[in-house]
């Protein structure tokens, strides 16, 4: 799956591991590598969905954003590079559908 990133910032990060780590502490880095790596293997967003890491389609103001778990409470939030997301007739998500997504940001939204 293409991955891109809406900042420089969180791209240094990906690209860096011993920043990252630095920034945002051993565990947190270590997931966020592993999610990365899950979603760079990946050849759809279906293809992650059972794998650790929990991820889930946000709903609410988020709606149109996913997540998965880094170390509780932060999540890794990222969104489909396909316009509009692809959805069935009763406007679920295509999961397998999905070739590509932009990371934007690792956050707390709890």
């Amino acid at each position: 799956m293409e991955i891109t990133f809406c900042n420089k910032k969180l791209e240094k990060l990906a690209n860096n591991y011993q920043k990252c780590q630095k920034e945002s502490g051993a565990i947190r880095a270590k997931l966020f590598t592993m999610r990365l790596q899950d979603l760079l293997n990946a050849e759809s967003l279906e293809d992650v969905r059972n794998l650790p890491g929990s991820y889930h389609e946000l709903t609410g103001n988020r709606k149109g954003q996913w997540a998965c778990n880094l170390d509780h409470p932060y999540r890794l939030i990222f969104e489909p590079h396909e316009k509009p997301v692809p959805t069935d007739k009763d406007g679920r998500y295509i999961w397998l559908e999905i070739n590509g997504v932009e990371i934007i940001e690792i956050v707390d939204y709890h």
